[in-house]
């Protein structure tokens, strides 16, 4: 097995679709240990259920691993931490992928505590220095598809990409649905979305999954615009390229010791914009989410009695594959009925 997951052969691919499935595993044992706190009220108690799944599920897959983008440092909610190492132990003669991680063991953590759609486990891995290392701030961001690649900029006013957007996807303005997060931040942003004639679907939590639904065609979702997570940020940048979808974005460094923390990471220019391809440079990509709660892209946990069901989404960008994924977990033996998978 070669020392990285570069994608410089055929059996480099191989490697590639293996640990995508494998990758697939985190996310289902993540998902299906925050789901068992949903409607709670306790999002913290989901976000440590959802953490201690995935930090114990790593432990089964044959990486060499290392988290890049953790979450959690801006809200101070548990985390797998930003350089912490993990992987199954690597046995004597045997050389595992080096893998850079960024993982969301929670996206939409007030989701699941309350009991509403879309929360859901997500994952990106690529081979070392694949992923942007950044912190656990802010990001503008203008998310659509691959009909808008190159069309868009973030500088640019609102009307302006909406016009865009629209040209790209032989539209009216009038006949999009731009997502944006539901915050005070975005008051004008909003107000400018509605005076140019798009129509707006507002969402409390969950910005990532409403990027991968701006990348897939028939979702009736056509952007996503505004400000949220940087880590959630790299991660759809990951699901970007694995889509071909388009996506645009900056860092927003407005708290005291946040330029100092960004450059100690290796960001010289905080005020970059940054395309999809820059946040997700790596040559061998994959992306890996299992739904919490059900929402349009994927369907929550069911629990049954002996096991549990999963419905996950696998992407791997140099292979070009997109999976959805069902998988029915069984805690033990069937009881006197049987097993019932609905």
């Amino acid at each position: 097995m070669p020392s990285t997951i570069e994608n410089n052969s055929q059996e480099a691919a191989a490697v590639e679709q293996r640990l995508a499935l494998e990758l697939v595993k985190v996310v289902e044992r993540a998902a299906a240990a925050s789901a068992r706190t949903m409607g709670q009220g306790d999002r913290d108690g989901s976000d440590q259920a959802a953490v201690t799944a995935m930090r114990a599920a790593f432990n089964d897959v044959p990486v060499r691993g290392r988290i890049v983008i953790g979450e959690g440092e801006r809200d101070k909610a548990p985390m797998l931490f930003i350089g912490e190492e993990v992987g199954a132990p690597t046995p004597p003669g045997v050389e595992y992928p080096q893998v850079d991680i960024a993982v969301d063991p929670l996206e939409g953590t007030n989701l699941c505590a309350t009991g509403m759609p879309n929360a859901m486990a997500v994952l990106a891995a690529s081979e070392a220095g694949g992923l942007l290392h950044a912190p656990d701030c802010y990001m503008d961001k203008l998310i659509a598809g691959a009909a808008c690649r190159g069309a868009l900029d973030l500088d640019a006013p609102v009307k302006d990409n909406l016009r865009t957007i629209a040209r790209c996807l032989e539209r009216r303005v009038e006949d999009l649905t731009i997502i944006v997060l539901d915050r005070p931040r975005h008051e004008k942003l909003i107000q400018d979305i509605r005076t140019a004639g798009a129509r707006i679907r507002l969402i409390g939590d969950g910005d990532l999954s409403a990027g991968i639904s701006a990348a897939v065609r028939g979702t009736n979702v056509h952007a996503v615009m505004g400000i949220g997570g940087a880590p959630e940020g790299v991660i759809t940048a990951a699901a970007m390229r694995c889509l071909y979808g388009e996506m645009v974005a900056r860092l927003v460094v407005d708290r005291p010791g946040l330029a100092e923390r960004v450059q100690s990471m290796g960001i010289k220019d905080p005020h970059r914009v940054y395309s999809a391809r820059d946040l997700a440079p790596g040559k061998s990509i994959i992306f890996a989410a299992t739904g919490v709660t059900d929402g349009p892209l994927l369907k929550g946990v069911q629990f049954f009695g002996g096991g549990s069901r999963t419905h996950s989404l696998v992407m791997t960008h140099s292979s070009r594959q997109v999976r959805f994924v069902d998988s029915v977990q069984l805690d033990g033996p069937p009881g006197p009925r049987g097993i019932r998978l609905y």
